[in-house]
């Protein structure tokens, strides 16, 4: 056994779950960045993972790992600065273990991340679409109502997918000042407000709250749903809302959509960017910038607010009177 595998069980184990006490989404992200990095390294240099030696993961390893998980596996910049972020932790670590290869952690602490773009094509849904959606599901049955419900609270509240899947029957409350505890990412938790329409929604649904803590949207064996099951289930809804809807069809619809949804909602009712990233659970508010980014509406209502006093607002739009003028002039 070389000095790889005690290593990175002493970072998995000691490291991650021990000292630092990280939570179950970074454990699972960083171990899927190993069984990757060692499933690559492995078919490069045809050794066993038992038989890769940290000398091996050297700067050109893990440069030509994150160029493979790019251009063959066509993952995003994103995910390829996620799969750096879980190395460079692990080498952070193995430099005080084993600082007779610090040259070569050096070198891999020394990879930077990759600049990407930033975007401003977001998709989300307008009311109309929003309405189509939630009248999509079946209502006469337990999952349709379970849908319509998960729908109506994703399109107000903005919580993130797994966020919406781990919502537990302690965390709803419906009564005075009615809002939803959320769990979000980095266990940081933030409480949501639920309006009028959510709560008599949630009311119709959780008809008969149970005493023991369960999740609000199961599957139907009872547990947790999963993500990709959230994914499907919405993808199912927008196929039948399409119908109806033309303009859905022409729009992949995601659980985060629903979340770029809410944020949108938020901002054209007149909410500022601090108290969206507060909404959305967003740690930097930075990243909410790219609701102001894409929506041209707020645009124009700014540009409105710059014209010289005692000028209307709006665009100069002629009448024809002023057209026929200038054509008899010509």
């Amino acid at each position: 056994m070389t000095l790889l595998a005690p290593t990175l069980q002493a970072f998995f184990t000691t490291a991650l779950i021990s000292q630092r006490a990280a939570s179950p989404h970074t454990i699972t992200s960083y171990r899927d960045t190993w069984r990757l990095l060692l499933d690559y390294v492995g078919a490069i240099a045809a050794k066993a993972p038992q038989a890769i030696d940290l000398s091996l993961l050297d700067a050109d390893m893990i440069n030509g790992f994150l160029n493979h998980l790019e251009t063959e596996r066509e993952n995003t910049v994103a995910t390829r600065n996620t799969r750096l972020a879980a190395v460079h932790s692990f080498f952070g670590f193995a430099a005080y273990q084993h600082p007779e290869h610090a040259a070569t952690i050096s070198r891999v602490l020394a990879i930077p991340t990759k600049r990407r773009p930033r975007r401003t094509d977001i998709t989300w849904l307008n009311d109309t679409e929003v309405a189509a959606l939630l009248n999509a599901p079946d209502p006469t049955t337990t999952a349709g109502r379970r849908d319509q419900a998960m729908i109506q609270i994703a399109v107000t509240t903005g919580l993130r997918a797994s966020e919406l899947t781990g919502v537990q029957t302690s965390d709803i409350h419906l009564g005075h000042g009615p809002h939803v505890l959320c769990h979000g990412k980095g266990r940081k938790d933030r409480i949501t407000p639920l309006d009028r329409q959510t709560v008599a929604v949630l009311r119709n649904y959780i008809a008969k709250p149970s005493e023991a803590d369960s999740y609000v949207f199961p599957n139907r064996t009872g547990t947790r749903m999963s993500t990709d099951a959230l994914a499907a289930r919405l993808a199912l809804h927008a196929t039948t809302a399409a119908i109806t809807c033309p303009s859905l069809g022409d729009k992949n619809i995601t659980p985060h959509v629903l979340r770029h949804t809410a944020a949108m909602r938020l901002l054209n009712a007149g909410f500022d960017a601090t108290m969206i990233a507060l909404w959305l659970g967003h740690q930097n508010i930075a990243t909410t910038a790219i609701y102001l980014h894409a929506d041209l509406a707020s645009k124009q209502r700014a540009m409105d607010r710059t014209k010289p006093t005692g000028v209307k607002p709006g665009r100069y739009k002629p009448n024809d009177d002023t057209l026929l003028a200038f054509l008899q002039a010509l």
